[in-house]
């Protein structure tokens, strides 16, 4: 009988039991009620104590003069560093050299045809739409520098994530070790690694191609280890039954069945190494982003588009591509496959052949457009119709007054009004009630650090924003997610809306932020918006389409209505998908209003920038470590731990 009944038994949804809950909060009211009136008494200001700080400014002002002092003679840099910066800026140049000896017309031929082969005709006619837009632009150039030094950096991204991902996918204690490697280096925005990368290499290709690999390599890391251990346990057994090795079981069973999580991760990182094209541009990588830049320092929006339109089209090119050529894994080659692939290649270079005969290898002046000047009259119309002065609902600068006054100066002050001790007290009890306790006291630690550091009333201020942001990111995003789920039209229209507004890099858009919303803390928090938006709309979209269609079935044949089926199925059942658009929400967040630093957003991100324009190693990095501590902290906070009991196993 207590067979069967383990048998039939349901696994419970995913969430906390009411007993567990009860049983934490239970345990954390005691521990508070002990703990608390210690700490009142000791420390009875709200502010982190300065006996518990620690100054670091001068550890890192050494470091700073001994790189700089022993870049050129030290055999670290002379043999090493050095040969790897050489080896940077030869594969790049030698990349973009061989792009404009094909020209482009040859450029635009085999993307298209390599897109043909992969995807089909449509987005063979997008690709070659999306590579003559470049040129059309006047961008033909940068775009070709931007697309080599892309090209090196995700080769280099990806070969560190595929033997990092190699090293956790095979073996949980190095799965575990490299979690928070690779959580840092995804949350430290990148304004903090400049400097130091800086520092090393100089200003330059080799530094950005560096910096884009810290923050590009992570995604293809974490879902390399994600497809090999997910592997069919069932398929890796009948190959050691065999009598394979361990290389041979990787080489023919875990790689081949990990190929869509490789193909993701290629994806991601291609997308994560064009965000950086901007950010990378400040020391040194030329291309769009420096064009980006220089059009931002002259607040001139239409030049700023016109280089970033660019950056979108390769980003959505490139990942309709690599996400057709992950649909097609697992099927059948069509016949006569690798005859077509021949004809296709030998097709493309007769037109690089051609265009070389012709001297037609760089993109004609007659052929641009200029776009710059009907861009900044609209911007201009924009600034002087909706800033201010319209009837009843006010202009877009009261709306930022009415929401840093009502919203973001409250959560603020109430953040900084609090007592440290209960700040870490209210991290603990969400991180615990959703994990487990080692959950929580990595949040509170990491929480802890921040005042540590010395940065206890900055990091609040940037907390708060976070906070309002993902306030607001969750409320558009999820019921959007939730009418792009229900509506396939309204989903197909939506896409190529959120493209744009996930791959357009983050400088293009703070102008017109700034331009309808002023200087201050809510230009940042509108950024921050629209740049985490897509993400949470695409996975609380993609969790509803996901849910069991027989549950769904179900329900409407009980007579629910679509309301109730919304509320009652496909919102409890998308909770993990749920969860993560929160988790990821936060993430996205919390990188963009670092950049808000620049608008006036001020607390960390201002301290971030201020170390890198005025070289100040130690601001710069000790605001970027408090940004990594609050990313460690909010990531524990929303995303549940899975557990794993004994009992039964």
């Amino acid at each position: 009988m207590a067979a069967l009944t383990a048998t039939t038994r349901k696994p419970s949804p995913p969430g906390i039991p009411a007993s567990g809950a009860a049983r934490k909060l239970l345990a954390l009211a005691l521990l508070a009620a002990v703990l608390v009136p210690l700490a009142a008494a000791r420390w009875s200001s709200g502010t982190w104590p300065e006996a518990l700080t620690v100054d670091v400014s001068a550890p890192l002002a050494a470091t700073s003069d001994w790189i700089i002092d022993n870049r050129d003679t030290h055999p670290l840099f002379l043999h090493f560093l050095g040969h790897v910066s050489n080896a940077v800026v030869l594969s790049v140049r030698a990349v973009y050299l061989a792009l404009l000896a094909v020209g482009w017309a040859g450029v635009t031929a085999v993307s298209s045809l390599v897109a043909w082969r992969v995807a089909g005709v449509r987005l063979a006619l997008g690709t070659a739409a999306a590579f003559l837009a470049c040129g059309l632009l006047g961008m033909w150039v940068p775009t070709m520098q931007t697309l080599a030094l892309m090209v090196v950096a995700v080769a280099a991204s990806v070969l560190v994530g595929v033997l990092l991902g190699l090293a956790a996918g095979l073996s949980a204690r190095m799965d575990r070790a490299l979690r928070p490697v690779l959580d840092t280096m995804q949350v430290l925005p990148a304004f903090a690694y400049l400097l130091p990368v800086v520092l090393v290499f100089g200003i330059g290709v080799p530094a950005a191609v560096l910096a884009t690999v810290v923050y590009a390599a992570p995604p293809m890391a974490r879902l390399t280890a994600l497809g090999l251990r997910g592997a069919d346990k069932e398929v890796l057994e009948a190959v050691e039954s065999l009598g394979a090795t361990a290389r041979q079981r990787l080489l023919t069973a875990r790689i081949p069945l990990a190929r869509r999580e490789l193909l993701l991760g290629l994806n991601q990182t291609i997308m994560m190494a064009l965000s950086m094209a901007v950010i990378a541009s400040v020391i040194g990588a030329g291309g769009l982003g420096d064009r980006v830049y220089q059009a931002l320092a002259s607040v001139d929006v239409g030049a700023a588009l016109a280089a970033g339109i660019p950056i979108v089209l390769l980003a959505v090119v490139l990942d309709r591509v690599t996400g057709a050529a992950g649909a097609r894994l697992g099927r059948e080659p069509a016949p006569h496959a690798r005859a077509r692939w021949a004809y296709a290649l030998a097709a493309a270079a007769a037109v690089a052949v051609a265009g070389r005969l012709a001297g037609r290898l760089e993109w004609p002046d007659g052929w641009v457009l200029g776009i710059a000047e009907p861009v900044n009259r609209a911007v201009d119309w924009m600034t002087d119709h909706l800033y201010s002065g319209v009837p009843v609902i006010g202009g877009t600068a009261d709306w930022a007054g009415h929401f840093t006054t009502w919203v973001l100066d409250p959560l603020r002050d109430g953040l900084q009004w609090l007592p440290w001790w209960s700040v870490l007290l209210l991290v603990a009890v969400p991180a615990w009630l959703i994990g487990t306790w080692r959950t929580a006291l990595t949040a509170v630690l990491a929480m802890a650090a921040i005042g540590v550091l010395g940065v206890w009333n900055a990091s609040l201020d940037t907390l708060s924003q976070v906070l309002a942001a993902v306030a607001v990111t969750l409320v558009i995003g999820l019921a959007t997610g939730v009418a792009a789920a229900r509506s396939d039209r309204f989903a197909r229209l939506l896409r190529p809306v959120l493209d744009v507004f996930q791959t357009m890099p983050q400088f293009v858009y703070l102008i017109p932020v700034v331009a309808l919303f002023g200087v201050g803390r809510a230009p940042a928090v509108a950024a921050a918006v629209v740049y985490a938006l897509p993400a949470v709309v695409r996975i609380t979209a993609q969790g509803l389409r996901q849910v069991d269609p027989a549950a769904l079935e179900s329900a409407r044949s009980l007579g629910a209505t679509g309301g109730q089926q919304l509320r009652q199925v496909q919102l409890p059942l998308a909770r993990p998908a749920l969860l993560l658009a929160v988790n990821q929400g936060v993430v996205l967040v919390l990188a963009v209003v670092i950049i808000g630093g620049l608008v006036g957003g001020g607390a960390l991100g201002y301290d971030v920038v201020f170390g890198l324009a005025q070289g100040d190693l130690a601001t710069g990095l000790v605001a970027g470590a408090a940004i990594v501590c609050l990313g460690l902290m909010l990531d524990r906070v929303t995303q549940p731990t899975e557990r794993r009991t004994a009992k039964g196993a």
